[in-house]
């Protein structure tokens, strides 16, 4: 069996240490799906009966999303040591549909930021006007730092407090971003992995024409 030679052996182990980092990466975006799931802060926000579920939709995805990249990140190791186009074949296949996948989700959730946003406004203001000393409503206001409504300000608070209307946009808008940086760092390494992975392979393969 024809073995790479020369600067596609660097490439090969240089494909095996981006593997390893990429398999690094699958680990980070999980525990970052992880801890927003179940961030007490963001928990108590979404917890009621009524609560919005499309914020969870999006982290369950990228729980996926880093398991998946993880199990990728595996078998790019094995195929870069072993040689095989075969699995390198499979790598580059599972890096094209993860990365059609991620900018069809990146654009599904940049068109519904806003109205993940205002579906959770919505729960807030609609449980605020039916009881506003509930046990969710408490909690808003702690994790948030903020009181009442736009149309309904609390009467004994600061000048200074801003109403949980805006407070939910900013805080919501922040673990959005956060999102939004992890899968643009993703994308770009899986384009860097892609073509490696390409380059490898024909190397693998013309060193066996010649054998």
């Amino acid at each position: 069996m024809g073995k790479v030679e020369g600067g596609m052996k660097c490439v090969k182990y240089l494909l095996f240490f981006f593997n390893f980092i990429f398999w690094l990466m699958g680990s980070f975006v999980l525990a970052v799906g992880l801890w927003l799931r179940f961030d007490p802060e963001t928990v108590s926000l979404l917890n009621g009966e009524r609560a919005p579920d499309t914020f969870f939709i999006g982290v369950y995805i990228l729980i996926g999303a880093g398991s998946l990249v993880m199990l990728v990140g595996f078998f790019g190791c094995c195929g870069a040591v072993r040689e095989s186009q075969c699995l390198l074949g499979s790598f580059f296949t599972c890096l094209l549909i993860i990365f059609g996948a991620e900018v069809a989700a990146g654009v599904f959730g940049f068109l519904n930021k806003d109205k993940i946003i205002e579906d959770v406004q919505n729960f807030y203001t609609t449980t605020y006007n039916e009881n506003d000393n509930s046990t969710l409503i408490v909690s808003y206001q702690k994790v948030l730092n903020c009181c009442g409504t736009l149309a309904k300000r609390c009467p004994d608070t600061e000048p200074a407090t801003q109403d949980c209307e805006t407070g939910i946009k900013d805080f919501f808008n922040s673990k959005l971003y956060i999102i939004g940086y992890v899968g643009i760092g993703i994308a770009g390494v899986m384009i860097i992995g892609m073509i490696f992975s390409m380059v490898l392979c024909c190397a693998i393969r013309n060193s066996r024409e010649v054998i």
